[in-house]
């Protein structure tokens, strides 16, 4: 494997989880037990009803893009070669929205709505990212 020289996620006690199940091919989220809810980022409790009661969940790795922008510069020096690049707030088909790369799509081709799922990125032996593609079928 090349090697990485983009920013990686500070991996903690609370999204240790998280970065687990990516790692092996599954999206888990926190769900909370109390009213239901779903929630991204990790956090020690639920958003909604504030329950510390909650499992960490698979979730299907399905959403619709809510909002990107596609970046002309490199504000750091490790993204000068992916230039022009987008960033994306997916909302996955579970509620929570998360910021991420869009990949096997044209930037001009990205639209607000449209369905993607998750590809799994192995960028170092440890961390593997989640990235979206458009949905095929």
């Amino acid at each position: 494997m090349a090697a990485y020289t983009k920013p990686l996620p500070a991996i903690s006690t609370l999204n240790q989880r998280y970065w687990e199940g990516l790692k092996q091919r599954r999206m888990v989220l926190p769900y909370c037990e109390a009213c239901d809810s779903v929630w991204y980022p990790p956090t020690p409790f639920c958003p909604d009803c504030w329950s510390r009661d909650f499992r960490w969940q698979a979730v299907s790795g399905r959403g619709v893009v809510n909002s990107w922008v596609v970046f002309h510069q490199a504000y750091f020096s490790s993204f000068k070669d992916d230039i022009p690049y987008s960033v994306a707030e997916v909302e996955l088909e579970e509620g929570p929205r998360l910021l991420t790369n869009l990949v096997e799509v044209a930037n001009e081709d990205i639209a607000i709505g449209m369905p993607v799922e998750v590809v799994f990125d192995d960028v170092t032996d440890e961390v593997t990212l989640a990235k979206f593609r458009p949905r095929k079928g």
